[in-house]
């Protein structure tokens, strides 16, 4: 029995710190006055009486009630029952010191107020009803003057009402006032009474918030509550306290917080809390609280509040039945059970049964609601019991919980909801108050133990669901209400409004006595009734419910790993009968599958049968495989030890052993000690209390019959579990096998378990005499305590490593974060640990001293709550120090020993095969090659053997990367795998983290990826034998290699004594000073740019060029090759890119024979062969008829240092003016004749881009002028030279041959086509700069704002060729520079008679695509500065190219494709990366640019300057493609080689900077420009494979080596470079008769050795003399054609196969000695039983080189003919010699051409269509571009303009102010200005006219009336807007036009008025305006069929001054609102009127 209240508080205003209404509370009477022993008083009370503070208050207000909950230090909950009421208080305004009254506060203070007062009962007990009715009668007999003294009503209250404990009879009492009130205890008092509380919170928040809530809470989080009333707060909090049950919240709980202590929120710890409403706001600062209003019904989670999702499928199944039914069940079951819902399944109903007419009242739906949370947890914890584990009976139970088994059993360790809370506070206290299995019982443990079969039965019968939720919702409702019989209960009331009586007198003051007196007389009457006896709980045992191992389907999961668990026990068989071969076989499948957890704990089953077999000595090769099988199931398993796994290898490491030596044994445990495992706390524990529960159950379990087991289980259990054992799947395996006799265990029918031990024990513990028990407790200490000490030197065994010296990783947190403990302190952290043990705390190292702590720790803990005896626990802290050092002295002799046994049996490290010259820089180091994201080698849908992973060794050379070794998996070690890339194509080398991978027993985490730029990758991981300061020095010498300081430091040059670059001057440190450096330079400049007066000294200064990186000075333009700002240039690049003429001695400039022997170089040879003539200077003018001339300008590199010695220039054109002009483009690098066409003699010619005028504006001396002296010099140079190339030009004076029969021989043609398609151009110049040209050529004709041309088809004609329709029509002439070919104007008109302004532009850049001399393709940025009038017979065209930067981000991506990292995924599939990566449509953009030069060339017979950026990388790409696809012999091996080394070498491309060849260009970024054109030439090799005489292997062989530094040919960035390193000389031209070698000439400045490198022309011309391999056997001279037009489409274009190829067999193909010799060892090692070689061999696409494994059936002959020469000791035939004497067969062959003509020139005729007419769509898109250039470089025509209404300047936007002041306006396009801002407006007068050009152009264009015109059917017609051009003097226009004239218009949003010419269309329905009258460009158009209203507008905001303000109107359309301004208001209405009469 128990008091009802422990105290009665009265609290009050407290007026004596009244603060302007606002107060303290203050206690003015407490009963009893001296606190209770059991309970003591709790202070602040008043602070919880008024939550919101204390105050006065000028109405009264209404009595509250509510309950607030007190947490004490013991964590006992006290409840606050609350009633406030108001009293009256007179109040005196009072004057403060100043003056003023307290009127003016926050508060008004009238003379009558009301205060608080509060009477409060605090009780340990939570009846909240009979509370209030308690206090309800106190106010009442206060309020109404009820004849009763108060005092008797308190001193009831207090002494003579006694409370029941649960479970005991219902009290009915009275407390004095005539009342009657009953108060019944639950049932259980573990049970929590809820009354309506989850019921009201479900309504108030919804069924998913509260689970949200509900999620929070059993998560540790913090919540907190909000509501205007107090009641509803203890309710929510005390609701989601109640849903926790069978958990108890530990943590904070205040449902009512008062605002004083409002800081309480900020704590660490999780908290439930309510404040009122009035404190929500000041919630934001809570960053990490769960706000939650209830008023409002919403939950707020902050963003940094992660909440678990709850686990399925229980949240389903309990939100399934929080919501609804089953529908089946409706008519079995009433509406209430619906719990939250209950119309959700009636909604849709269309006749909806009637409502029940007593719905269910809200405690039967909390009834139901906390049915379903019981349920829930009874389905999360199922299982349970079966976890736990007994520790000790007697005296006290100890008991723990194994989180790791139950989560592992239930399948559950990655559910995060669970994991939290079973390592939560509540449910540590669940396992200490339910784990005791002798106990009282309560719902819980009955659902607990049903859950299983109710939810299996209700799986079969969904019905039950709701039956099974009823039922326990009856047990619920009867545990709160077990009296079946009501009571009536009579609680006295106050009279309605008592509370608003005017005269009600204060709360009186009790008297104490009377109060203390009739509180101990109801105490003495209390004493005398408690002899009453009250029914205790009935305490029995726990049932144990379904055992864990009951919840899987065990038979299945045994089922699904039978053929595993066969492989695995075969395994082991065979392991331990000695027969390793066998047993390696299989281990691969059995690392696999200790993937199941299955597997792991079968197999440590069968290592403990072989154990008691007495086979744990083992052989080397059975401990390394046992101690593999270990490892592989550490591995798998994670360090919480889930499954078992580690526990059940603790017997076994410290069992199994090998013998190293006389007295010195290895253990298992040395092994296997990197594992996480090891490292945790909560694992090592969990471990421990196991063993200790078998202990105490072999303790006991004798003394019970029905435990008798015939063979008891020894220490290797199967599973830690006490009984629940994993299933013996070596008995139960479905392969029909029995297990031996000696493995069975026979079992009786039931063995009871430890719990139940426990229990019976603990029910006869009683009963038992003091010797009995004190023995008990004796003998489970002892037990504990000796397992103690075997777990001590467990975990020294486990924790110091076999190397003590090095202290094993630490893989886990430190263990006290990971240990459950809750102990503080700890005796090993005392100073007396080892005061006793008899070492010397000094002689241990730091590894042991490690130890001891863990160790140490460990027993204190475990000890500690096992009660274990204090001396125990010093005996082992003394004992645990010398045992770490005895085990570490024994692990040295081990350690010293093992280092001795023989290395394991790894595979053999496989020797490279090297180059001559190279060397090892690094032995080899044992690595694995990972694969990577390609498929080939991995066998799987690729097919063949799975040749990665490998292992083997990773080698560095001097020259390589190379890996060698063999497959990890054993049915393909026999091969070899190679992988290999030259050091210099490193391109990124990065730390990867690695995941398993198969046939790899142990892998690193880590690996190191290396990717080079020839498409290969290696992804290599170090063996564990190799040390990290090895890999570190394999990195650091990876580096240094592959960025060398010098380009001499490559392999180019191994073995050669290393050249230094010659200095032809010594050095001379006149640039001592930073001043003097500066002050030459500036001079310098200025007088290269003809500023500065010309000095003629011996010697002029040239700035040094050190061997180290240079940073160019040289001006560049931001259109350049980079784009780059920071990037380092060309080694020997100078300030201007120039050398000055004595820079070299005079000896080079005069010798003849230095010239000649240039000469013989192939590039300059192509020049002889072009007939180009011998080399000369201009001093021999017009003594030779030739028009052109080798000049000797650049022989010093004096003009350009990037340019060649000798360039092709006019033979009339000096030297001296080459040198002037020369400084008009950048890098100096001016326009030279590359390739004269050998029937047209059109010329090709390569340049850099222009300098822009800004440039040399910079330079100008003289400010004044308007041009400087030396830029007027040369720009007269530049276009005389200009001229000079037109002169040279064929097509300028005369006609020519026809190429073709279809006479397509000018630019006309070039419009002509053959087939149905439509040409493309953009509709604005801007749109075509930025879009792609592959995007361009691909939009739908259907487009709307689209322009094409179309081309009809052509038709038969009476020769059987159809003739071609042109654009335009085309007037043909017998001379073609007099024919003239128009396009009219009205063919651009559509149907409704406008013209489309892109099509004017049109029409007017195809006018201007004349019949010229000269093309120049340049950028558009170069169009600006050029006066084209100044270059007669030339036109520019501006052309579009993907720059540098553009290149390099394109191949990144590019190798990112062909190459992976990791497998791709379906969304970034291979095609799809490709085709991200746009490199086909770089390729198919060089294509297109070289076709156009092509077709200008060969079919217009004009000659081509291609001057783009810098002129060394885009322009060599497209002159490189133009002239092989016009010349055939660049298509022949010959060819090729002068080819390259004219256009790449010569000319100047940049190839140490592009591929990064030393350190100093590292940062550029590698650039593929070569790489790119070898890919071009890839293309048109695919479309023309008879047209090459060199095959595609050629073609990857040279793309391989330009970036391999093998060869020093693509070294150094041009020819002057070279020439200083003293290497161009030594190349000697081999004779292609006799191959004979020239001698060196013994003048040449640099004497050095004669061989300096290797070339890579020799090495294949070699090769090429020996064998077949760079030749194309299908090259025909006589079917190829002259000049080749590839089809540029990318449907035509293919992946190269050198991006994605690769030979694991033997490394890159193109290393062909290293090939050739692997071949041949892998050949001479296939022979067959009798030593004979194989005559059959597999040959595997991902593994083999099937071209050499399979050669053609050419080279397949002459290697037979060479083989049967050298049998039959003939002389042995080059193969040239054998192939030149087979005849062709020329009859038939004639026959098949005449059959095949007619098709082929088809063929080729619509090819060349094709061709053409993407020619012409560059052209046109060119001279669109350049008509747009042509409008922003032509000037204004400003005229005085007297501006009768106010407008702005275009310029600088003011204002031009009318009347007052005169402007200027431009004619042509609308223009204004102020005048003094003429000089300074752009030229750039946007009116667009075609210009006739009067000039020196013969071959203009003109127009003329009598010319055919193209019908507009021809063209399509849009369907999009049309914006038509306004002419004035066209008649039609003037009668279709209303009105006309000028109107400001005000622009979009924030913009100005302008003035426009505005047209009233009655024929278009439209408004258009224009800049001015005389435009004629339509700027816009308003339709005026969407015109809403016209009205007159005032007050306009903005509006300019002085207008008129009538004068505004405006017109209202469906999209949009414009506003006008006229010049007055009458025409504003006038305009007004037009337009209403149109619309």
């Amino acid at each position: 029995m128990s008091r009802l209240a422990d105290y009665f508080i009265v609290i009050g205003y407290d007026h004596d710190k009244d603060r302007n209404g606002s107060s303290e509370g203050r206690i003015i009477q407490r009963f009893p006055e001296t606190d209770w022993d059991s309970c003591p008083f709790t202070q602040s009370i008043e602070l919880f009486c008024r939550p919101i503070g204390w105050t006065l208050s000028a109405n009264r207000q209404p009595p509250e009630f509510f309950v607030a909950v007190l947490t004490d230090i013991d964590a006992d909950r006290h409840y606050l029952s609350v009633l406030t009421f108001s009293e009256s208080v007179a109040i005196s305004p009072t004057k403060s010191d100043d003056g003023d009254t307290e009127e003016d506060t926050a508060l008004n203070i009238h003379s009558l107020m009301y205060s608080p007062k509060s009477i409060v009962l605090v009780s340990r007990l939570d009846y909240f009803e009979t509370f209030k009715n308690c206090l309800g009668i106190i106010y009442t007999a206060y309020v109404d003057k009820l004849d009763v003294q108060l005092e008797v009503l308190v001193g009831n209250i207090l002494g003579c009402v006694q409370v029941p404990p649960p479970g005991g009879p219902q009290v009915r009492f009275s407390i004095g006032a005539g009342d009657r009130q009953a108060l019944q205890p639950p049932l259980s008092a573990s049970v929590p009474s809820s009354r309506n509380a989850t019921a009201l919170l479900f309504q108030q928040l919804g069924i998913q918030n509260v689970l949200t809530l509900f999620c929070a809470a059993m998560t540790d989080h913090k919540i907190l509550f909000h509501s205007q009333s107090y009641s509803r707060l203890t309710d929510a909090c005390q609701a989601i306290n109640i849903l926790q049950y069978p958990l108890r919240y530990s943590y904070v709980y205040v449902p009512i917080l008062p605002a004083p202590l409002y800081e309480v929120l900020n704590t660490p710890t999780p908290f439930i809390a309510g404040v009122h409403s009035s404190l929500a706001e000041d919630t934001a600062d809570l960053v990490d609280v769960i706000i939650v209003d209830l008023d409002g019904g919403s939950v707020h989670i902050p963003e940094c509040v992660n909440l678990p999702t709850l686990p399925e499928p229980m949240v389903s199944r309990a939100k399934k039945t929080l919501t609804m039914i089953d529908i089946t069940s409706i008519s079995t079951f009433t509406w209430s059970e619906m719990v939250m819902n209950a119309d959700l399944l009636m909604a849709d109903y269309a006749f909806p049964p009637p409502s029940p007419k007593k719905p269910p009242s809200l405690e039967q739906k909390d009834k139901e609601i906390r049915a379903i949370f019981i349920r829930f947890f009874a389905e999360l914890l199922s299982g349970y019991r079966s976890c736990l584990t007994v520790i000790r009976i007697h005296p006290e139970p100890f008991i723990t919980f194994h989180k790791a088994n139950f989560l592992g059993h239930r399948g559950m360790v990655d559910v995060d909801f669970l994991v939290r809370v079973l390592e939560g506070m509540s449910f540590s206290t669940f396992v200490a108050e339910r784990g005791n299995p002798y106990r009282a019982c309560d719902i819980f443990d009955e659902v607990y133990s049903n859950i299983h079969d109710l939810l299996t039965t209700e799986t079969a019968d969904p019905e039950k669901v709701m039956e099974h939720v009823k039922d326990l919702a009856k047990h619920l409702h009867t545990n709160e209400n077990p009296n079946p019989q009501p009571y009536v209960q009579k609680v006295p009331k106050p009279t309605d409004g008592a509370y608003s009586r005017i005269h009600q007198t204060p709360f009186p003051v009790l008297n104490s006595d009377h109060v203390h007196t009739i509180l101990h007389e109801g105490i003495e009457k209390h004493s005398l009734k408690s002899k009453m006896t009250v029914r205790p709980n009935q305490v029995r045992i726990v049932p144990m419910g379904t055992p864990i191992t009951a919840l899987v389907d065990r038979q299945r999961m045994v089922d699904n790993n039978a053929r595993r668990l066969e492989v695995l026990r075969n395994c082991i068989n065979f392991l331990f009968d000695n027969k390793i071969s066998d047993a390696r076989i299989i281990f691969p499948a059995v690392l696999r599958a200790l993937k199941s957890r299955v597997a792991r704990l079968a197999l440590t089953q069968e290592l403990g049968y072989h154990i008691r077999s007495n086979r744990a000595v083992l052989e080397h090769q059975q401990f390394d495989l046992v101690v593999k099988l270990l490892n592989c199931c550490l591995q798998n398993d994670s360090s919480m030890d889930e499954n078992g796994v580690a526990a059940a290898i603790l017997p076994l490491a410290t069992t199994f052993c090998r013998k190293l030596c006389t007295g010195i044994i290895q253990f298992a445990y040395t092994c296997v000690q990197e594992h996480a495992v090891w490292q945790n706390m909560q694992f090592w524990e969990a471990a421990f209390y196991l063993d200790v529960q078998k202990q105490i159950q072999q303790l006991y379990a004798p003394h019970y019959e029905e435990n008798n087991v015939s063979d008891k289980r020894d220490s290797f259990p199967a599973s830690p579990t006490h009984k629940n054992n994993e299933l013996n799947v070596a008995k139960n395996s479905s392969n029909g096998q029995t297990v031996s006799s000696e493995r069975r265990s026979s079992y009786r029918s039931r063995e009871i378990g430890v719990l139940e031990i426990a229990a019976e024990q603990l029910r006869v513990w009683p009963t038992l005499g003091e010797e009995k028990r004190e023995e008990m407790v004796s003998n489970e200490e002892s037990t504990v305590y000796s397992q103690a000490i075997h777990y001590a030197n467990r975990m020294v065994y486990m924790r110091v490593p076999l190397e003590t010296q090095k202290s094993i990783k630490t893989l886990s947190p430190d263990w006290e974060s990971t240990s459950n403990s809750n102990i503080a302190s700890s005796l090993a952290d005392s100073e007396s640990m080892d005061a006793e043990s008899g070492y010397d705390e000094m002689e241990i190292s730091d590894v042991g001293a490690n130890v001891i702590k863990f160790v140490t720790r460990f027993v204190d803990k475990v000890c500690n709550e096992s009660q274990v005896t204090q001396e125990h626990i010093k005996s082992l802290h003394q004992m645990i120090p010398g045992v770490v050092a005895m085990h570490i002295e024994t692990l040295e002799a081990v350690n010293r020993e093992s280092k001795r046994l023989p290395p394991i049996q790894k595979p053999k490290l496989l020797k490279p095969t090297l180059l001559p010259g190279e060397e090892v820089v690094m032995d080899g180091l044992r690595v694995y090659l990972l694969p990577d994201g390609r498929e080939e080698g991995l066998g799987g849908n690729m097919g063949g053997p799975t040749l990665l992973p490998a292992e083997g060794a990773v080698f560095l050379t001097n020259y390589r990367i190379l890996f060698k070794g063999t497959p990890c998996d054993p049915l393909a070690c026999e091969q070899i795998v190679i992988r290999s890339f030259p050091i210099s194509t490193l391109t990124k080398e990065k730390l990867v983290k690695l995941q398993y991978t198969p046939h790899i027993d142990q892998l690193p985490k880590e690996g190191v990826q290396l990717r080079s730029c020839i498409f290969q990758l290696m992804k290599i991981a170090f063996d564990e034998e190799v040390s990290p300061d090895d890999v570190e020095a394999f990195r650091k010498l990876s580096t240094k290699y592959r960025s060398p300081t010098t380009v001499f430091m490559t392999f180019a040059f191994a073995g050669q004594a290393i050249p230094q670059p010659s200095t032809m001057l010594k050095p001379v440190e006149k640039n001592a000073s930073l001043k003097n450096f500066a002050k030459k330079t500036i001079m310098k400049t200025a007088r290269k740019a003809g500023i500065a007066k010309q000095k003629a000294p011996k010697r002029k200064y040239v700035l040094p060029t050190p061997p180290m990186s240079r940073r160019s000075m040289s001006p560049r333009s931001s259109a350049g090759s980079d784009s780059e700002s920071d990037r380092p240039v060309s080694e020997a690049l100078d300030d201007l890119s120039i050398i000055d003429e004595g820079e070299f001695g005079r000896s080079w400039l005069s010798d003849p024979k230095v010239i000649e022997r240039l000469m013989e170089r192939p590039g300059y040879q192509d020049y002889v062969r072009q007939g180009f003539g011998e080399p000369s200077d201009s001093s021999v003018k017009g003594k030779s008829t030739e028009q052109f001339r080798i000049s000797t300008v650049n022989s010093n590199f004096s003009v350009s240092k990037s340019y060649p010695a000798l360039l092709v220039v006019p033979a009339n054109f000096p030297d001296d003016s080459i040198r002037r002009f020369a400084r008009t483009h950048r890098q100096y690098r001016f326009p030279v004749v590359t390739w004269r066409h050998p029937r047209t003699k059109a010329l090709l010619l390569r340049a850099s881009g222009f300098h822009g005028r800004g440039l040399m504006g910079m330079l100008k001396s003289d400010t004044t002028t308007g041009t400087s002296t030396g830029e007027i010099s040369a720009s007269l140079h530049q276009e005389r030279y200009f001229s000079c190339i037109v002169s040279a030009t064929p097509n300028s004076m005369k006609s020519y041959k026809p190429s073709y029969s279809d006479s397509l021989t000018s630019l006309d043609s070039l419009m002509l086509t053959g087939v149905q398609e439509s040409l493309l151009v953009p509709e604005t110049p801007e749109v075509v700069r930025r879009s792609h040209p592959a995007a361009s050529s691909m939009r739908n004709i259907s487009n709307p704002k689209t322009s094409f041309l179309t081309l009809p088809r052509r038709t038969r004609t009476r020769n059987a060729w159809p003739t071609f329709s042109r654009i335009g029509s085309i007037r043909e002439k017998p001379r073609m520079n007099s024919s003239s070919a128009t396009l009219d104007s009205s063919a651009m008109l559509h149907q409704n008679g406008g013209v489309n302004e892109r099509s004017e532009l049109l029409h007017n850049s195809v006018q201007g695509l004349k019949r010229v001399a000269l093309y120049v393709l340049g950028e558009k940025a170069q169009m600006k500065g050029i006066k084209v009038e100044s270059f007669p017979k030339c036109d520019f065209i501006p052309v579009e190219f993907y720059e540098v930067r553009q290149v390099k981000a394109s191949f990144k991506k590019l190798m990112r494709a062909c190459v992976p990292s990791a497998p791709l995924t379906p969304e970034t599939g291979f095609h799809k990366l490709v085709e991200e990566s746009e490199w086909l449509l770089q390729v198919q953009n060089i294509m297109q640019l070289a076709g156009a030069t092509v077709d200008l060339l060969d079919v217009q017979g004009s000659s081509v300057i291609i001057c783009l950026e810098d002129g060394w990388d885009i322009t060599t790409q497209v002159v490189s493609v133009a002239q092989l696809l016009l010349d055939p012999y660049y298509r022949t091996i010959e060819g090729f080689k002068s080819l390259v080394e004219k256009e790449w070498l010569s000319f100047g491309h940049r190839f140490t900077h592009r591929s990064n060849q030393t350190a100093a260009n590292q940062a550029s970024g590698f650039a593929p420009l070569f790489l790119q054109f070898l890919d071009v030439i890839h293309q048109i090799h695919n479309q023309f494979p008879l047209s090459f005489e060199y095959n595609q292997f050629f073609l990857r062989f040279i793309g391989y080596h330009y970036v391999s530094n093998r060869f020093r040919t693509f070294m150094m960035d041009n020819e002057y470079e070279r020439v200083e390193a003293g290497w161009l000389m030594d190349d000697r031209r081999s004779s292609k008769i006799n191959h004979e070698q020239s001698e060196l000439d013994a003048g040449f400045a640099q004497r050095h050795q004669s061989h300096q490198g290797t070339s890579i022309w020799d090495y294949i011309e070699k090769h090429h003399r020996k064998s077949t391999l760079f030749l194309n056997f299908q090259y025909s001279t006589r079917d190829q054609d002259v000049v080749l037009r590839p089809y540029s489409n990318i449907s035509n274009l293919r992946i190269w196969d050198f991006f994605l190829n690769e030979d694991l067999a033997h490394g890159p193909a193109y290393e062909i000695e290293t090939t050739n010799k692997e071949i041949q060892i892998s050949e001479e090692e296939r022979t067959d039983s009798s030593g004979q070689p194989l005559m059959r061999k597999i040959v595997n696409g991902c593994y083999d080189n099937v071209i050499l494994q399979q050669p053609n059936v050419f080279r397949q002959m002459l290697q037979e003919i060479h083989k049967l020469e050298t049998d039959l000791g003939h002389f042995q035939q080059k193969w040239k010699a054998v192939w030149d004497k087979l005849d062709l067969p020329t009859g038939k062959r004639e026959t098949m051409q005449r059959n095949l003509s007619f098709n082929t020139q088809i063929v080729k005729s619509h090819g060349r269509s094709i061709h053409k007419r993407s020619t012409l769509e560059i052209l046109v898109k060119g001279k669109m571009l350049g008509e747009a250039a042509k409008m922003f470089s032509q000037p204004h025509r400003f005229e005085k303009h007297t501006y009768t209404t106010p407008a702005y300047c275009d310029y600088c936007g003011q204002v031009l102010w009318g009347l007052l002041k005169t402007g200027m306006h431009c004619t042509d396009c609308g223009y204004n200005c102020h005048e003094k801002c003429t000089s300074n407006v752009p030229k750039n007068c946007t009116k667009l006219k075609i210009v006739p050009d009067t000039g020196n152009n013969s071959s203009s264009v003109s127009r003329s009336s009598d010319t055919s015109t193209l019908k507009s059917e021809e063209f399509p017609v849009e369907s999009g807007p049309t914006f038509a051009t306004y002419t004035p003097a066209s008649a039609n226009t003037e009668n279709s036009c209303l009105h006309k004239g000028y109107l400001f218009k005000r622009g979009a949003l924030l913009k100005g008025w302008k003035q426009r010419w505005f047209v009233l269309d009655s024929t278009k329905h439209q408004l258009r305006y224009y800049d001015s009258e005389e435009d004629t460009n339509c700027k816009g158009y308003i339709e005026l069929f969407d015109v809403q209203s016209v009205q007159i507008i005032r007050n306009v905001q903005g509006a300019p001054k002085k207008a008129d303000e009538n004068a505004f109107f405006e017109l209202k359309t469906n999209r949009r609102v414009y506003n006008f301004l006229a010049a007055d208001a009458k025409t504003a209405q006038i305009w007004i009127d037009r337009i209403h009469g149109f619309i």
